[in-house]
This record gives structure tokens, C-alpha cells and sequence, in this order.
């Protein structure tokens, strides 16, 4: 017959258990191309959209450099109408608007913002401002920056 073993305690079988080897680590790199796919349809996505922003921050200057010369000229409106006129001509075409002047000039102001308000209205002072003295128009600076800050440049959507 077989010698029976004595019967051993819990501690003595716990100390019998031998550790489970550990698992090898899960790498993290993308198993399929599909994901490296994504990964460079998502980059080139940035890059342009990185491309866009600088390019319309640097279509953009005019206007900056125009909002900072209208801080500089106050309520005084024939600086007010030399600066509508220099933005203008950087926005739109020199034979669109080099020859406007008087309710043209207003008319051209007026349809190339969002919001009109230089023909009939404020705007008027800006005829007259560059031939003799004009008094500040109260609201022309507001309407001038507004333009300046809304107008849709020739050529974009």
C-alpha cells in the first residue's frame, strides 16, 4: 500500500504555489494601417489647417495696420476718409475703386460691409473732409471701424 502523506496545513500549500509568469506588454503602436492612415490623413488636416490660419492672419494685416492708424487719427474726418480709402485700395482692385468719389464713393462703402450707414448718414462728412475743414462727425470713427473690421475683400469667399 501507498504511504499516505500527512496532511499539510493552508500556509504549507500557499507556500507550494509557484507565481504565474507576467504577460508580455501590450505594445501601444497601431496593429493595423488603417491607423497609421488616420494618424497622417489627421496630421496633414493640421498642418493645413495651420497653413490657413497663418495665411489669413497675414491677408489680414491691412486691416490691423488701418484699425491702428484710426486709433491714431481720433474723430478728425479727412484722416478718417484717407484711411477708408488706402484700406480700400488694398482690398479691392485700384480701378474698382480709385475713381469713386462723392455718393459713389458712399454707395461702394456702403455695399461692400455688412452693415451700410456712410450714404445718408455719418459717412457724408468723408466727402467733404479731404477738400475743406469738417467738424468731428460724431459716430464716423465707429462707422469707419466697423467698415474696416467687416468689408469683404475682393477675391475671397
Amino acid at each position: 500500500m501507498r504511504d499516505k502523506e500527512a496532511p499539510q496545513s493552508l500556509l504549507e500549500l500557499l507556500d507550494k504555489l509557484v507565481e504565474a509568469p507576467e504577460p508580455t506588454p501590450v505594445s501601444w503602436a497601431p496593429q493595423t494601417w488603417g491607423w497609421a492612415a488616420l494618424a497622417l490623413i489627421l496630421l496633414a488636416l493640421a498642418a493645413w489647417a495651420v497653413w490657413r490660419a497663418v495665411a489669413c492672419y497675414r491677408a489680414n494685416a491691412y486691416r490691423r495696420a488701418a484699425l491702428a492708424e484710426l486709433d491714431r487719427a481720433g474723430d478728425d474726418p479727412a484722416l478718417i476718409a484717407e484711411i477708408l480709402r488706402r484700406t480700400a485700395l488694398k482690398a479691392y482692385p485700384r480701378t474698382d475703386v480709385a475713381s469713386l468719389t462723392g455718393e459713389r464713393w458712399l454707395r461702394f462703402l456702403d455695399a461692400h460691409a455688412k452693415a451700410g450707414g456712410f450714404a445718408g448718414g455719418a459717412g457724408g462728412a468723408i466727402v467733404e473732409a479731404p477738400y475743406r475743414p469738417v467738424s468731428p462727425t460724431p459716430g464716423l470713427a465707429a462707422l469707419a471701424r466697423r467698415w474696416i473690421r467687416t468689408h469683404r475683400a475682393a477675391g475671397r469667399a
